[in-house]
């Protein structure tokens, strides 16, 4: 069960952030309402989700040694510590979306195009993942792995409806200030799982 809540929280922190894939969603929901917003987060997973298999396979190689796990678990705080800081100056600095420009091509296809053209991603699944399986006593086993995937995707998919019924039917919340309660708050949570994770590897590699 904290598996399943860790993951599911990290879903949501990972794709809440505004950034491109965001600012593409909030366009094409103001243009022609839900479904259109809904289908570019949805393709924006399934880009991901590519990125994930790649760097989940190797983390569950490097998983099965004591030195390369101790690596892959400081690389993998000090990145959200990264992400924590850069979400924590987009909250004080709150950048502008550009949304004056829209594309007409397919919504799913863009969604998955934008995630894809961002190999940053597989750096966050490659130490993201040892914020997760530095918990579990034993090697990760194949129900570990899908523990995480389900409820990080499950985290995701929610936060995918949310937005793009926000979009479609809340709109005067969609604003600067929304979005930037939002970077404040998964800055905090990218704080929080990195700071749980340093204290992991103190209790584990001591």
């Amino acid at each position: 069960m904290t598996l399943f809540i860790s993951s599911f929280l990290l879903g949501i922190a990972f794709c809440a952030p505004p950034g491109i894939v965001t600012a593409e969603t909030v366009r094409r929901g103001i243009a022609r309402g839900f479904f259109p917003a809904l289908w570019v987060q949805v393709g924006s997973i399934l880009g991901d989700l590519v990125w994930a298999s790649i760097a989940m396979a190797g983390a569950a190689l490097l998983f099965q040694n004591r030195l390369s796990e101790l690596i892959l678990s400081i690389t993998g705080a000090l990145l959200l510590l990264f992400l924590a800081y850069k979400g924590f100056l987009d909250f004080i600095k709150n950048p502008k979306m550009d949304l004056t420009q829209t594309s007409q091509s397919n919504d799913l296809t863009t969604g998955a195009l934008l995630s894809l053209s961002n190999p940053f991603a597989i750096a966050f699944w490659a130490g993201a993942s040892s914020t997760i399986f530095i918990n579990v006593p034993e090697v990760p086993q194949w129900y570990h792995f899908a523990s995480f995937f389900f409820a990080f995707f499950l985290g995701t998919l929610a936060w995918c409806f949310f937005l793009a019924a926000l979009i479609a039917w809340g709109r005067q919340y969609v604003t600067s200030t929304f979005f930037r309660i939002i970077n404040l708050l998964c800055s905090l949570a990218l704080f929080f799982f990195a700071v749980q994770l340093c204290w992991e590897i103190t209790q584990l590699f001591t």
